[in-house]
């Protein structure tokens, strides 16, 4: 489910349970705080305006109110700076601490494991708070505020790991420091929100809204980017091949090429060609290898495979996906990618995806529980066909899914006995983060199988659009087909009325049996026409700049 990696095997069985589900909540007290100063090196005034827009806009003027980087006449953008710099700053100091957890912890493989992938999605965090401060005063908001979005998805995920471990003093103390600089990172990523709307009108300037409060950021026209032709131009050559053939002088793994492949390649794209054959292989594409693509033979011939899940040898849900990529810029096309786990094991992920700009076009994505983990940053999902059963399309990145075939399997060793199954479960725990799920023009319906298992007792078998894994979980379904499988209330609470005053779940011009809206729950909505492009391609995940067209 969305941004956020439980990492050890206890928080995933919890997260992913159909019964239970916790929200969190922050401290906003940093360690130690030093009191307010008398004098401030910034109109105490500016700042407390500022902070309107904050969900928490006490830490917010304690912690500016002592920054050097403000001078007296502070700007509004240098504010925003500032409150990025002293969430830097104490994301540093949170990693020290993990990573005294984790040299700490060689006798608790739980704790050490939560630890060393703690510090990977830190890494991750700090990198995107890095790239957002540096392109803020160049003028590319958008891009900012979705680094800023991912930058705080993965410190929560580490506050989320630790949870689970929570074993001991130091574990405590560090949670508690990261409960607070989770509230820095929001209180940054909030204003920087009123500053792309609002500008330097400080007296405009407010928290962060949502949908659900009657805000939709639809300022782009246009529904769709027109002329598009693939995430590659035609006839584009390979740099290097991947296949089968003996002696032929090519790649033998996927991985093999992927390690191949320049680090940081930002003029261009670096094409892997794999050839048509099943590559029984864990691959894992890292930060540094940007803009890979990967070029198969069609989906069911070049074929990628593995079957980890959880339990195996204390593998936890982040680390179970057989293809893995962090590196920006990511293309793949014509093939397949699948988790063979089976319906009877726990989560078991096919594909999870943190590569900002990235397209998945015309490809196979199999699995049973957690198919597609769409980790954080912006996706496009194009033609493709996804298999899956529990929350099989979960996460919490900005992704678009366009004309693609979405079908539920069978889960349960004894399917006959009844099953209820979710599409999808974001997980966006901050209104002010620019994420969600958007499915246009999509079919939804199950397999062949589960079909026929429906059919033989359609009122033991229950399938919903989605359920809310976190606090403020996005999700619409717009022009989209939706077959007699999914249940009249269309969609299924995590666990009682969590989340359920401030999620949004939309539904716009559907068609098929189970588009009838006369059975759905109060706590969904029909989205207004006239805000129906606010989940353009253009305005949701800003496509229009980075989607190749035929034009």
């Amino acid at each position: 489910m969305a941004c956020l990696i439980s990492i050890t095997l206890l928080s995933f069985l919890l997260i992913f349970s159909l019964s239970s589900a916790k929200a969190y909540h922050h401290l906003y007290s940093l360690p130690n705080q030093k009191p307010i100063p008398k004098s401030a090196s910034a109109s105490p005034e500016i700042i407390r305006q500022a902070c309107k827009a904050t969900r928490f806009p006490d830490s917010c003027v304690a912690t500016l109110i002592q920054s050097s980087n403000l001078t007296q006449n502070a700007k509004p953008i240098e504010i925003v700076q500032a409150a990025m710099s002293i969430s830097a700053q104490n994301l540093k100091t949170g990693q020290s601490m993990v990573k005294n957890i984790r040299d700490t912890s060689s006798g608790n493989l739980n704790r050490s494991k939560a630890a060393t992938t703690c510090l990977e999605i830190l890494h991750n965090s700090e990198y995107r708070l890095s790239s957002a401060a540096d392109v803020l005063p160049r003028g590319r908001i958008k891009d900012a505020r979705a680094w800023m979005s991912a930058a705080l998805c993965y410190q929560y995920d580490c506050w989320s790991a630790l949870k689970y471990v929570n074993d001991s003093q130091t574990v405590n103390q560090t949670m508690a420091f990261f409960d607070s600089l989770i509230g820095l990172t929001s209180n940054a990523l909030s204003m920087m929100i009123s500053y792309d709307l609002f500008q330097d009108k400080l007296e405009s300037w407010r928290p962060p809204m949502t949908e659900r409060s009657g805000f939709w950021e639809d300022g782009v026209a246009g529904g769709s980017v027109s002329g598009f032709i693939g995430g590659l131009p035609a006839g584009s050559p390979a740099n290097v091949t991947v296949c089968k053939d003996e002696g032929s002088g090519c790649y033998k793994t996927v991985q093999a090429a992927v390690d191949a492949a320049p680090d940081n390649r930002l003029d261009r794209k670096f094409v892997i060609s794999i050839k048509a054959g099943v590559y029984e292989e864990i691959v894992r594409v890292p930060l540094e290898k940007k803009n890979l693509v990967f070029i198969g033979d069609g989906m069911g011939k070049t074929v990628i495979t593995g079957s980890l899940s959880v339990g195996k040898s204390g593998v936890t849900t982040y680390n179970t996906p057989t293809v893995g990529v962090l590196g920006d810029g990511f293309m793949a096309r014509d093939l397949t990618i699948q988790n063979t786990a089976g319906p009877d094991a726990a989560q078991a992920v096919a594909l999870r995806l943190d590569s900002d700009l990235s397209i998945i076009e015309n490809c196979e994505l199999l699995g049973n529980q957690d198919t597609v983990y769409a980790h954080s940053l912006r996706q496009y999902y194009k033609g493709c066909h996804i298999e899956g059963n529990v929350d099989f399309i979960f996460g919490n990145s900005a992704a678009v899914f366009q004309d693609s075939v979405i079908l539920i399997r069978p889960r349960q060793v004894e399917p006959e006995k009844g099953e209820k199954n979710a599409v999808t479960a974001h997980g966006r725990t901050d209104p002010a983060q620019s994420t969600g799920f958007v499915f246009q023009n999509c079919v939804i319906n199950g397999t062949d199988k589960y079909m026929s298992l429906y059919y033989s007792n359609p009122k033991v078998h229950k399938n919903f659009l989605g359920r809310p894994w976190k606090e403020y979980s996005r999700t619409v379904f717009m022009h989209c087909n939706l077959e007699a499988l999914i249940s009249p209330p269309g969609w299924l609470p995590w666990d009682g009325d969590f989340a359920l005053s401030t999620l949004y779940y939309g539904e716009f011009a559907n068609s098929g049996a189970g588009a009838n809206l006369t059975g759905r729950v109060n706590w969904s909505n029909q989205i207004p026409e006239k805000h129906v492009n606010a989940y353009s391609l253009q305005n949701f995940i800003q496509g229009d700049e980075w989607i190749p067209t035929s034009s």
